[in-house]
């Protein structure tokens, strides 16, 4: 059993997804970073100094009640709310990883046809045993 787990370990297929789950969170961590450190600051400065992760409703209000000039002191006074700014940065963050990944997709699939081009470009050569039976087709057709 534990010659089969190895042996499924270390299949090429696992090895990949292994690799792209690590290069997924990484890219993830940049991605976040580029939206809540690069993007929404510049946008909510230009929509009248709005700050995303601040925007939000309150359902339900905690002890002491609001109305709260944050995200975080509604949370720490056990408010109910719905976080509308933090749901507007995830989907930023889902629009960016979304386009890199057809990008690289698209990237992958143009690769992919090149190579089946060049396949199909390239003749077939003929067997050893299509080789032989030529030849003794020629010489049947001389005599």
């Amino acid at each position: 059993m534990i010659k089969e787990f190895r042996d499924f370990a270390i299949k090429g297929n696992m090895l990949d997804l292994a690799i792209g789950v690590i290069i997924g969170g990484v890219f993830g961590a940049i991605v976040s970073s580029l939206v809540s450190d690069i993007l929404m600051p510049p946008l909510g400065l230009a929509l009248g100094g709005v700050d995303f992760s601040n925007i939000f409703l309150t359902l339900k209000d905690g002890r002491p009640e609001g109305p709260y000039v944050s995200l975080s002191a509604a949370q720490a006074a056990g408010a109910v709310t719905i976080n509308i700014g933090l749901f507007l940065n995830a989907v930023v963050k889902f629009l960016i990883v979304a386009v890199a990944l057809f990008i690289i997709v698209k990237g992958i699939n143009q690769l992919r046809r090149m190579a089946e081009a060049e396949k199909a470009a390239e003749p077939v050569k003929p067997t050893a045993e299509v080789v032989l039976l030529t030849e003794i087709r020629d010489l049947l057709a001389r005599k």
